[in-house]
């Protein structure tokens, strides 16, 4: 007899525990080796598991909207039909426990993390002689009893989404292969492909009800682990006045080419960190860490409540219109939780900006791993004394950088300010350069 069991997956290098998404397999179907089974929700995002093995899904131990710890089994694979029941009394029976203790069951990690790989040119949506489709897709075209061998993908890289399911139902013909997105820049040692898109559940929105305890949700819990774990770092505070009017008529000029605010104060911090080394480095124990690239995250918050920092890479080196196209879809698949690990946990240095809602200032708590945090307040109009004695009116902001004093020092975070101020208020129109 040969039954696996598929394991809790660990999909960053915090996770301790993940929520399981969906099923994308039910009791009793036949699973490939390399084929989705789960999706799962990490601390961040929401990823595929595939399975390492060929048999039936016979039993899920850990149903969908349940969490279990990373390591646990979460569903057994039989490797034949015949062996379904013996796994489900095999659940029943103690599940784990009988597994090492039972010479015919092979207790292997059976779950890895689905990594989509670059489709051809002409948009093929299969990857080593498997179809490339997302979980929705699968699950619709089951219902639907559409083949799904008879699309050819309109997502990004030639995966199947469900619009290309429901528009075959719909039409009964193929749809149009969309063009082939370009790879947007991840800077590691080996090129990463990037995330295939998956069409995230409807989000639940929870009514508070007086007197009620509402459990944190996944994203919510990551938060909390990373607020507790900064706190034993020693910071500092230094605040700044920037006069924005040459950026704001810059962002006008711009703006109908899809630039945004946020990518434009990206860029010019990016572009300041150059001088300032420091400010984009980190503490270790064997020393200060100097970041080779200049990567800017900046927070987004969650509809579910949580908060995630989509990372901006090479901001320093990308032309603001690419910076603002790839902040868009950064956003969007941090909303969906599409992200994958790369894309919000390999930052260097932070932006936080309130200013969008109308606050005029405020202290942002540092992130672990990074040595500074940049919170950004409202744009407003300001009487100020011009040089002449007289008195005019300019736009100003308020910003506060909060740096790890064990390597930043006040000097530091002040000269970085300065020349961040120099660059806004004198030469705005180098960021499109």
């Amino acid at each position: 007899m040969s039954i696996h069991e598929v394991f809790m997956p660990a999909l960053s290098s915090t996770m301790t525990e993940g929520k399981i998404v969906s099923w994308v397999k039910s009791p009793g179907d036949k699973v490939e080796k390399g084929e989705t089974v789960v999706v799962v929700e990490s601390d961040k995002a929401d990823m595929d598991v595939e399975t390492f093995y060929e048999g039936f899904l016979a039993h899920i131990i850990v149903e969908a909207g349940e969490t279990a710890p990373v390591g646990s089994a979460i569903a057994f694979i039989a490797e034949t039909e015949a062996e379904i029941e013996q796994a489900k009394s095999l659940a029943n029976s103690g599940g784990v426990a009988a597994t090492t203790s039972s010479p015919e069951l092979i207790p292997a990690a059976t779950a890895s993390v689905a990594t989509p790989a670059l489709a051809s040119q002409n948009g093929s949506n299969h990857k080593e002689g498997r179809l490339v489709a997302s979980p929705r897709a699968r699950k619709l075209a089951k219902e639907l009893k559409v083949d799904l061998t008879t699309l050819q993908g309109s997502g990004p890289y030639g995966r199947i989404v469900a619009e290309d399911v429901e528009a075959l139902s719909n039409k009964g013909k193929q749809p149009a292969t969309a063009p082939v997105a370009p790879l947007a820049p991840v800077v590691t040692s080996t090129p990463a492909a990037p995330p295939a898109p998956r069409t995230p559940a409807p989000t639940t929105s929870v009514t508070a009800v007086p007197g009620q305890i509402v459990p944190l949700t996944t994203f919510q819990n990551a938060v909390v682990r990373n607020m507790v774990a900064t706190v034993s770092v020693p910071v500092f505070r230094v605040g700044y006045t920037i006069t924005t009017d040459g950026l704001d008529k810059l962002y006008k000029q711009i703006k109908s080419k899809g630039v945004t605010m946020t990518a434009l104060l990206a860029k010019a911090v990016a572009v300041t960190l150059q001088k300032h080394p420091l400010l984009n480095a980190s503490y270790s124990d064997q020393g200060i860490v100097y970041h080779s690239d200049i990567n800017i995250s900046v927070a987004v918050a969650m509809d579910d409540g949580g908060l995630i920092t989509p990372v901006l890479q090479n901001a320093d080196a990308v032309d603001i219109y690419s910076l603002s196209r790839t902040w868009k879809s950064l956003v969007e698949r941090a909303r969906a939780k599409q992200l994958q690990p790369q894309e919000y946990n390999s930052g260097t240095f932070t932006l936080s900006n309130l200013g969008m809602f109308g606050v005029d200032k405020f202290d942002a708590i540092l992130p672990p791993g990074q040595g500074s945090i940049l919170a950004i307040g409202a744009s407003r109009p300001q009487v100020v004394a011009t040089a002449d004695g007289l008195f005019g009116v300019q736009q100003q902001m308020q910003v506060n950088i909060t740096s790890d004093h064990r390597i930043i020092y006040g000097a530091h975070a002040a000269a970085f300010l300065q020349d961040l101020a120099k660059l806004i208020e004198t030469n705005p129109q180098s960021l499109t350069m």
